[in-house]
Parts: C-alpha cells; structure tokens; sequence
C-alpha cells in the first residue's frame, strides 16, 4: 500500500530500472530516458506516458484494515497505471528507424526480464512498503494507437504500452471502533 504519491513512485521506478539497464547501451546517458508525453519528449530518447489509470476490479480489496485496538482503516484503492513507451532516435533519417527499433527491442527486454518490480527497484513508498507490482505488455491496436497519436501534429512514432499494477493507494478514511474485550459463555444442560 502507498501513499498518494504511489504514482509518481511507479514513474520513478520505471525509469530507475530501464536508466540502470539501458546505458550505455543503446542510450549514452540515463538522463535521456524519462517521464514525458511523446509530443513534450524534449531530448529524449526513451520517453514513458502515463496515459491512463483504471481501478483494478480484479485485485480490489474489501477488508478492513486494524489500526491499533480502536480503529480501522478503510481498504485501499486498486489500481492498474497504463504507460506509452516511445523511442524518439537522433540519428540521421537513414538509421533512425533502426536505432528506434533498437531501442524499443532493449526497453521490452528490460521489461520482461524484471516483470515484478520489487526490493532495490523500487522507490518512495513502494520501496519503504516492500510492495511488488507486475510490469505486463498491453496488447493496443493499431487503431488504438492511432487514435492516442491524434492529440498533437506529430507524425506517428512506434510505440509500445504496458500494464503496471496492481498500485494500491492508501484510504485516509479511518473509522473508531470499540473491541471486544471479554466473553461471556454459558453452557446449559
């Protein structure tokens, strides 16, 4: 479970991971790897979007959390974080599709390999919470694709999505409570 900034956590270790195993090698410098919209990629060569949260029915939780001996805590919030990888290459025309294809080919790599973010990957919250999510690949469509790439005048870039979560985000609802503390049993014959 996370804090509020649980988001930001899962963006940061993201790009934590993919800047340890991508440099130097296809990208010279982990600065050029990070969270940005593919029209706002500055000069970025691998840019990751978070362009989509959606509750996570299937791993929602619905018990109630004890906090000391006279509360409880609501159940945190489910959710799945969708993120739009995209090389942006700085080569000459004639090689900057392969050096793209390159550099998408290592980020999947990377990603399938460590397809359960948890320990030293992770930051923030996650990390001081010793949470684990799944990286998984989302199948988009092509007409998918095309439609996300409708929101500026740049032209289309290959790009792949993926999946993270299960992200749990803490409830602030918290609700007093009164324990039992004895027990009253009678037996009758």
């Amino acid at each position: 479970m996370g804090d509020y900034t649980v988001i930001a956590d899962v963006g940061a270790s993201l790009v934590k991971l993919l800047r340890e195993q991508m440099t130097p090698e296809p990208i010279p410098q982990p600065e050029l790897i990070g969270l940005a919209s593919p029209a706002d990629k500055g000069d970025l060569y691998l840019s990751l979007f978070l362009y989509n949260i959606m509750e996570s029915g299937d791993n929602r939780q619905t018990h109630m959390i004890a906090r000391g001996t006279d509360a409880i805590q609501f159940p945190p919030m489910t959710v799945d974080l969708h993120y739009l990888l995209t090389a942006h290459s700085t080569a000459e025309l004639q090689s900057r599709v392969v050096d793209e294809h390159r550099i998408l080919g290592r980020a999947m790599q990377v990603l399938y390999d460590n397809s359960v973010l948890r320990g030293t990957t992770l930051v923030g919250t996650l990390a001081d919470q010793g949470e684990e999510v799944r990286v998984v690949m989302d199948t988009l469509t092509g007409e998918t694709m095309t439609r996300m790439w409708n929101f500026s005048d740049l032209p289309f870039r290959l790009s792949i999505g993926y999946v993270v979560g299960p992200v749990r985000i803490d409830s602030t609802r918290i609700k007093t409570t009164k324990r039992v503390t004895e027990r009253d049993f009678r037996i009758q014959g």
